[in-house]
């Protein structure tokens, strides 16, 4: 396998004048491929549609505050480093594959940003997704310029994912390294898939799930065939056995450890972060009902390794291909 590229190397800084946009509240969009870029000069105005509609930017941004980590992955990825992040700390602890400098300044938490901690930035545009409150994002967007996505599609998330990165990277002058990354993932998907049917396991069944302690009982997180990481192992040749489906932008279902007596013989993997406790190896060690499934019985859980965002970009994507991979053929 190739080896995964942890850190991403930046773009020369782009020779560009502060620049005063405006977003519009034209018709929205309504799929992956509007919600795209229709410039990508590196000088001179931009036009890119959001989920909310058309934003021009006079020039590319520069200064730019993200409010959802799944972006800021994407523009670190770019070479973009925000001047204001929310939950700095957090996104260090879940999403570690493209670290974020610890001296970014912190405007308040994913669902509920500071708006004089952004004000006081003085950003070009802010970015990020329609899991914000429409009404935040309209006072956002009565200061600065705001591209709102949405955080996946569970009915394209690889193509979502593609149209996003294309948006952050027609917004910033960085199309260019957009298109590299781009290219790089569908490699790697390539290079997966190729080394899990060299092992014969084209075809194999497998799970993925993430979960936390609620009050002593476990909830878990089903990643259906419509989430990012669901779509990424049908790429690589796995059959996913968990077909209920999941929400429409993040294709995840709920359930518990009984709803996992439905699965048979699976490679399991899950997802967990040492910041908590593990779900699967602490919260339900003991549990009868675990202990007995097939998949358990015989070994086949794998935890992934800590910090691949699981709502992320193509650098999550390929640290998800590797660990995939070895885990099936260790």
């Amino acid at each position: 396998m190739r080896r995964l590229r942890l850190t991403l190397p930046a773009l020369a800084a782009l020779a560009v004048a502060s620049l005063a946009a405006c977003g519009t509240t034209e018709a929205p969009a309504t799929d992956t491929e509007e919600a795209s870029a229709s410039s990508s000069a590196g000088e001179g105005p931009v036009t890119v549609t959001d989920e909310r509609g058309e934003v021009t930017l006079d020039a590319p941004a520069e200064r730019v505050v993200s409010l959802e980590w799944g972006l800021t992955e994407n523009l670190l990825a770019l070479g973009v480093e925000p001047i204001g992040q929310a939950d700095p700390e957090g996104y260090n602890t879940w999403a570690q594959v493209v670290p974020i400098d610890e001296s970014v300044a912190d405007v308040g938490f994913r669902g509920e940003p500071s708006l004089d901690a952004i004000a006081a930035l003085k950003p070009d545009l802010v970015v990020t997704t329609t899991d914000l409150p429409e009404n935040v994002l309209d006072q956002i967007a009565e200061s600065f310029p705001v591209i709102a996505l949405r955080g996946s599609d569970a009915s394209d998330p690889l193509g979502y994912m593609r149209s996003t990165l294309e948006t952050l990277g027609a917004a910033t002058g960085t199309s260019d390294e957009a298109d590299r990354l781009i290219a790089d993932f569908d490699a790697a998907l390539e290079e997966g898939a190729a080394a899990l049917a060299d092992a014969g396991l084209e075809g194999a069944p497998f799970t993925m799930a993430d979960g936390w302690d609620n009050n002593g009982v476990i909830s878990i997180r089903m990643f259906t065939p419509g989430s990012y990481l669901g779509a990424i192992a049908a790429e690589l040749g796995l059959e996913n056995a968990w077909t209920e489906e999941g929400d429409a932008d993040y294709g995840l279902a709920s359930t518990d450890v009984e709803g996992l007596t439905s699965l048979g013989d699976v490679h399991f993997l899950y997802a967990a972060n040492d910041s908590e406790a593990d779900p699967f190896a602490e919260g339900l060690a003991g549990n009868a009902i675990w202990e007995q499934l097939p998949f358990v019985t015989a070994g086949d859980v794998h935890r992934i390794p800590d910090g691949i965002w699981m709502f992320g970009g193509p650098a999550s994507g390929e640290a998800f291909i590797d660990a995939t991979v070895a885990a099936l053929t260790e």
